[in-house]
């Protein structure tokens, strides 16, 4: 009994000891690349490595396969998980079979969703937060927001995405635009998505009650200042 107490309180000892896991701290896009010719945000350039700064002053370098790309504007860090380190959301294309949400850590790829099927087709972010204020942080994109335009909300849980939401007009993005428009708001009634009317005539607000989306009218138009005005919560 004395050597079984002594192992534990040993092995407690060790585990307390132990360095905590370095966290991401930032992060980039690296390596440009014209190996996909699509230029939906304005140029022929798209990434092909992801670059990250660890708490412990590490740098690390994630390369993609020769097949994929980085297509996006930024990579985002959030904590999906609730474990107090954040992952990475980033958008990434397959050269034959578009694009797809995928998540990454220090380590590599975590989790993704299915790539769209067909080359030259995008989806553009709108943001993570605990949409539905269950305690769990869920993420928001637009799938091909200038054909599709449906709005999809997925949560990343044991390991893998899960899409629990989706709801057709709405978008974010226009073609050639180096910038995703809207995005999250928090106007003391929960968080709310800020987004554009198919057609860009108006904006639109949506939001995620139990495992559904429900959209409504801003009141402002899609515009640059009417997108400035919604995520102040000016209207």
């Amino acid at each position: 009994m004395r050597l079984a107490a002594a192992l534990v309180a040993a092995l407690l000892a060790a585990l307390l000891a132990a360095p905590a896991a370095a966290e991401i701290v930032s992060a980039r896009y690296a390596e440009p690349t014209t190996r996909y010719a699509h230029g939906v945000l304005g140029d022929a350039v798209e990434w092909g490595a992801l670059d990250l700064r660890l708490s412990d002053g590490r740098n690390r370098r994630i390369i993609l396969p020769k097949g994929r790309v980085f297509e996006d504007t930024e990579p985002r860090l959030a904590d999906l998980d609730g474990d107090g380190n954040p992952e990475i959301i980033a958008v990434e294309s397959h050269l034959d079979r578009g694009a797809r949400l995928s998540i990454y850590n220090e380590n590599g790829l975590l989790a993704a969703t299915p790539f769209i099927g067909t080359r030259h087709r995008w989806l553009a972010p709108v943001g993570a937060a605990d949409l539905d204020g269950d305690g769990r942080v869920e993420i928001a994109y637009v799938d091909r927001p200038h054909l599709a335009r449906t709005l999809r909300i997925w949560r990343f849980e044991n390991g893998r995405l899960h899409e629990i939401a989706s709801a057709e007009g709405l978008t974010n993005h226009r073609i050639g635009d180096d910038f995703i428009s809207g995005g999250i708001r928090e106007c003391g009634q929960g968080p709310e998505l800020v987004l554009a009317s198919p057609d860009w005539s108006r904006l639109l607000l949506a939001r995620l009650v139990t495992d559904r989306i429900e959209t409504r009218p801003a009141g402002l138009p899609a515009t640059a200042a009417g997108f400035r005005a919604a995520l102040a919560c000016r209207n």
